[in-house]
């Protein structure tokens, strides 16, 4: 029987916990002043992070957010993004997986969306 993945989300930010499992940073580019032994990230997967155009469209607006979800999930079926999501699958089916992101309001980013991309 197959293991129902546990996906996580934190702030790259925060101070990595024993059940962190395997941290993934989702960002196209690397956190500002965070240096990457502070990171403590196990890999950076780029590729799935939200193209730059369509980052710099949402700006983390709130009310956006559901636009921004469905064109992000669009960009996830791209070859390259859905390679790496297949890999993140994958590997949250053998371990805790952690994702990480820089913005502050982890409930409203592609980290999250791709949680749940992963978990279904």
């Amino acid at each position: 029987m197959a293991r129902k993945p546990e996906v996580r989300v934190r702030r790259v930010y925060d101070q990595p916990t024993a059940d962190d499992g395997v941290r993934v940073l989702v960002d196209r580019v690397w956190p500002r002043g965070l240096s990457k032994d502070r990171a403590r990230v196990d890999q950076w997967s780029k590729q799935v992070a939200p193209s730059t155009e369509l980052r710099k469209w949402y700006a983390h607006e709130p009310d956006r957010f559901p636009e921004f979800t469905r064109r992000y999930l669009s960009e996830l079926e791209d070859a390259e993004p859905a390679e790496a999501l297949a890999r993140l699958r994958a590997l949250a089916r053998e371990r805790t997986l952690t994702l990480v992101t820089a913005t502050k309001a982890v409930e409203i980013s592609q980290a999250t969306v791709l949680a749940d991309a992963i978990r279904s």
